[in-house]
């Protein structure tokens, strides 16, 4: 990786062999092997290292799912202040590499989206589990000092883009101007902050098409549109194919690759 990447997904990483360090907020940060490690894709993070020559396993998991799965809050508060997490249990890593290798088997087949979905969260909440004290464990809010304004609006929107909203409810739940906050997400993401509530509306479409029995109607209204119609000319523009061909493909961006 020779550049700095930045994405708004949640990554898993998994290294068979061999230490890899990444750059990450200015700190080198050395990842063993044989553990399970996850942090947000939206913290600038670089690979300036890599010890092992063995393929290794990257996921992405969409933020908006990520939130919607409800994990202790302090693991979660963790990863939003750009913390790289590893799963602390040694028991865990032993099943972890099979798992993986099943998620990529499984993503090519029908009926299988729910499956790995599901695996996912249980998971990270085991992760979550063996990462965090008793206390961590109970439910508290999340603290956003440590948090930056434009990673603040990636979660608000995250967490609101089923919900009418608009750039004036963007900024105003920043502190900021709409337009002010328009242009800082646009200088950091290269788009808009309604382009971005859209993408995230029709992501979160496409995997309600994949995976659930709802009909087409139901998810379009579930995902913020305001009108059938309306969610089928945009969900072309950016897919070339209507919901109905999307579904019947069957086909989802995989959510894990090996690198």
């Amino acid at each position: 990786m020779k550049k700095s990447d930045r994405h708004n997904e949640i990554e898993l990483n998994y290294f068979t062999e061999g230490t890899i360090t990444y750059l990450l907020q200015g700190r080198k940060i050395a990842i063993p092997p044989k553990k399970l490690t996850i942090f947000w894709g939206l913290i600038p993070h670089q690979i300036v290292q890599n010890e092992g020559s063995a393929p290794y396993f990257v996921c992405t998991i969409p933020f908006s799912q990520f939130l919607e799965w409800k994990l202790p809050v302090s693991f979660v508060d963790k990863i939003l202040k750009g913390e790289i997490l590893q799963d602390e249990s040694e028991a865990s890593s032993l099943y972890d590499e099979y798992l993986l290798n099943n998620w990529i088997t499984d993503i090519t087949k029908k009926n299988h989206q729910e499956v790995i979905i599901l695996e996912m969260r249980a998971r990270l909440s085991r992760m979550a589990i063996n990462n965090l004290t008793i206390n961590q464990r109970e439910p508290q809010d999340i603290n956003s000092n440590e948090i930056s304004q434009v990673e603040k609006i990636a979660i608000y929107i995250a967490q609101n883009h089923k919900n009418p909203i608009k750039v004036s409810d963007i900024g105003k739940a920043v502190g900021f101007h709409p337009d002010y906050a328009n242009a800082l997400f646009k200088k950091t993401f290269g788009t808009t902050l309604s382009e971005y509530i859209t993408g995230e509306r029709i992501a979160y479409a496409q995997r309600e098409l994949t995976t659930s029995c709802k009909s087409i109607t139901e998810i379009a209204f579930e995902c913020g549109f305001n009108s059938i119609s309306r969610f089928n000319a945009t969900f072309l523009k950016i897919n070339n194919c209507t919901p109905r061909e999307y579904k019947k493909r069957y086909h989802e961006p995989s959510l894990i690759q090996v690198v």
